[in-house]
């Protein structure tokens, strides 16, 4: 059995008293996208420095494309491509200089750094602003900027530490049509994200971390499934006919009845929508509203974690500053 392209087994890592990843494991298979979840503060970039030798685990073993992130290290490094959370683009030279100057980092020919720089431009809408100085660009235009550049040595796996942060919607559709592109084209992409749309939509695998320990994983489906029953919600202009509709949609599920009508928790939504429908029409019984609601990634992260992944507010201020705490000790 080949070896995962990623792979995280038991990593920790700790800055002063703070554990920022507990015995983290986690893998990802060539060809997909993993997606790292979790609020600011979870350990997500930790585990991604870690994986692309930019910082040593405490304990634990990390590997890419089977080659150990820390007795192989050069290896790993040629191997991938990092987007991190900021742009890391030199804003003095311009677009083209940019993509050409990692070239030439990567060892790339003359000839395949030109053509790799045009391609990539073009790809990424900045063809216009090739020989524009970069500290003119907007934050969207510096972000593709920053993901072009780690594409341009073409490695086979990426790791992209919320690359849409900060993007309008229209950006982050944009770099989620490019990473789909990636990995269509063979790619193995390790995604960190506090996005729950992005991972529903981009991973073919999710991990949940929370406070540096995995909490987690499966699919965006199997994640959800784990809420239970998807719930059909019934309201009533008439509230003398609630008993009687409880009675007669027992047969399609567990009833539970709300101040204005009922929940009828089922199995398969669908066909139990179907089946509720036909039963209210063969009774008499009119609904002033019916819905469907799935369990979404924001129920499982609420039901795993009490909190949201977003939840810059309630946690902010403890995630926030313990992720700058984090930061500055990283850099020393």
């Amino acid at each position: 059995m080949a070896s995962p392209a990623i792979l995280a087994e038991n990593v920790r890592k700790c800055f002063g008293d703070v554990e920022a990843l507990k015995d983290v494991s986690f893998s990802a298979t060539e060809g997909t996208v993993l997606g790292l979840l979790g609020p600011n503060g979870a350990g997500k970039t930790t585990a991604v420095r870690i994986l692309t030798t930019l910082l040593r685990p405490d304990g634990g073993h990390a590997s890419v494309l089977g080659y150990d992130v820390c007795t192989h290290a050069q290896e790993v490094r040629s191997s991938i491509g990092l987007a991190g959370q900021y742009a890391a683009v030199d804003e003095n030279l311009t677009a083209a200089e940019n993509l050409r100057l990692v070239g030439r980092l990567t060892q790339m020919s003359p000839s395949d750094i030109r053509s790799r720089s045009r391609a990539l431009l073009d790809e990424f809408g900045l063809a216009d602003a090739a020989d524009r100085l970069v500290r003119t660009f907007s934050g969207g235009m510096r972000r593709r900027l920053d993901l072009a550049a780690a594409l341009v040595h073409q490695p086979p796996v990426f790791f992209l530490d919320e690359p849409t942060t900060g993007l309008d919607p229209q950006g982050r559709t944009d770099l989620w049509a490019v990473i789909e592109r990636l990995v269509h084209g063979g790619n193995t992409v390790l995604l960190t994200t506090q996005y729950l749309e992005e991972a529903d939509r981009l991973a073919d695998r999710i991990v949940v971390i929370d406070h540096g320990t995995v909490i987690a994983e499966g699919t965006s489906a199997e994640l959800k499934a784990r809420l239970g029953a998807t719930v059909i919600e019934i309201g009533f202009e008439d509230p003398s006919v609630i008993a009687t509709a409880a009675e007669k949609l027992r047969s399609v599920g567990e009833v539970t009845r709300v101040s204005d009508g009922l929940q009828v928790s089922v199995a398969d939504g669908a066909g139990s929508m179907l089946e509720t429908v036909r039963i209210l029409d063969h009774s008499a019984l009119a609904p002033t509203a019916i819905a469907l609601h799935e369990p979404t990634l924001d129920d499982v992260f609420f039901a795993l974690t009490g909190h949201a992944a977003e939840d810059a507010t309630a946690n902010g201020a403890a995630d926030g500053g313990r992720a700058k705490r984090r930061g500055r000790k990283e850099q020393a």
